[in-house]
C-alpha cells in the first residue's frame, strides 16, 4: 500500500497524508464510487476485501503460470487448478480469507422424518437486525433463532420424496436455523440502520440503541466452546437519514482508543464509546450511531 509506506517513510512525527491513490484506485475499479454521492460504508467494505482477494489470486495464479512456463519445467496444458492425481486443488487461501473469513452453517429439518439437512456457506461479516434498546447478544440471538417453514414456504424433502407420490411427498414444514460453524479471527458485525419503510416508499435510517461490549461471547452460536472477542474499531455513520451524513472511526491501540474525524484524530476515554450505542427514544438530537464493528478473536480457531 503506497500510503502505508509513506506513513512509515515519514522523518515528521505528525502530519496528514491525502489517500489520494487509493482514492484513484477505487474510483478506477468501481463506477459507483466516481461521483460525489454519498456511499455505504458496509458495500465499501465488501467491494474492498472482495477487490483485495480478486488482485491477491491474480498475483498468485500469476506467479504459478510463470513458473508452469519456466524452460525447467514442462508447460501445463490442462487446467491450472488440478494435480498429478486428477484432484483439485484447494481454493487460496488470502491473508484476507484467514482474518476475516467464517463459515455459516444453514441447518433445516423436516418436521415429518426428522431429518437434518446442513449447508455451509463462507461470510466476511454479519449483517444483524436491530431493534430497540437491544444488544449484540440478543441481535446474535435472533440470527441464530429456529424459523419455521409452511404453508408456501415449505421445504423440499430429498428422503420424504418418493417417485410413487413426488408432487404430493416432496414439500414439508420444516424448521430452519443459521449457526457459525466456523467464528473468524476478525468478526465484523454490520447493524442494518437502514431499513425499507413501505409506507413512506424510501429507506430511513434507524437510530435504536443497540448496546456493543467490550468483549464479547459466542456462547449461543458456536457449538463448542465460548468464543471469546475484544472490540478494537467501531466506523460510525454521523447523520439523520441514509443519503446524506458523515463517517468517523474509533480505533484501539496500545489499550487508548482514538476517533479519526477525516484529517482530524483525538484520544478519547473508553467511556466516550457507550455515546454511539444509539438512541433510546425515536426522536433525538444524537445522530452517531456505532454501524459497523470490528471484533478481534482472542483465542485461536486454526
Amino acid at each position: 500500500m503506497p500510503n502505508c509506506h509513506e506513513i512509515s517513510s515519514q522523518k515528521k512525527k505528525t502530519g496528514v497524508i491525502a489517500p489520494k491513490r487509493f482514492v484513484q484506485r477505487v474510483k478506477k475499479q468501481n463506477e459507483y464510487f466516481r461521483s460525489y454521492m454519498h456511499q455505504d460504508a458496509h458495500e465499501f467494505l465488501n467491494f474492498l476485501l472482495n477487490e483485495l482477494v480478486d488482485i491477491l489470486e491474480k498475483e498468485s495464479s500469476a506467479g504459478k503460470s510463470s513458473k508452469e512456463t519456466s524452460p525447467s519445467g514442462n508447460v501445463a496444458n490442462g487446467p491450472s487448478h488440478s494435480v498429478g492425481n486428477g484432484a483439485l486443488k484447494e481454493p487460496l487461501s488470502t491473508w484476507v480469507h484467514k482474518n476475516f473469513q467464517g463459515i455459516l452453517t444453514n441447518e433445516t429439518r423436516c418436521l415429518l422424518c426428522e431429518t437434518v439437512t446442513a449447508r455451509d456457506e463462507t461470510f466476511f461479516d454479519l449483517s444483524l437486525d436491530i431493534e430497540q434498546n437491544s444488544s449484540i447478544t440478543s441481535c446474535l440471538k435472533n440470527f441464530s433463532s429456529t424459523e419455521t417453514l409452511n404453508a408456501e414456504d415449505k421445504f423440499f424433502c430429498d428422503k420424504c420424496c418418493s417417485p410413487l407420490c413426488y408432487s404430493l411427498c416432496s414439500l414439508q414444514e420444516a424448521q430452519k436455523r443459521m449457526k457459525i460453524k466456523k467464528p473468524p479471527h476478525i468478526l465484523v458485525i454490520h447493524l442494518k440502520r437502514f431499513k425499507y419503510m413501505e409506507q413512506l416508499g424510501r429507506y430511513k435510517k434507524l437510530c435504536y440503541r443497540v448496546v456493543f461490549p467490550m468483549e464479547l461471547k459466542l456462547s449461543n452460536t458456536v457449538e463448542d466452546a465460548d468464543s471469546e472477542y475484544s472490540l478494537f474499531a467501531v466506523v460510525i455513520h454521523v447523520g439523520s437519514g441514509p443519503n446524506h451524513g458523515h463517517y468517523v472511526s474509533l480505533v484501539k491501540t496500545h489499550n487508548h482508543w482514538l476517533l479519526f474525524d477525516d484529517e482530524n484524530v483525538e484520544m478519547i476515554d473508553e467511556s466516550t464509546v457507550q455515546t454511539f450505542y444509539g438512541s433510546s427514544q425515536e426522536y433525538s438530537g444524537n445522530t452517531d450511531h456505532g454501524y459497523i464493528l470490528f471484533y478481534e478473536s482472542r483465542g485461536e480457531f486454526r
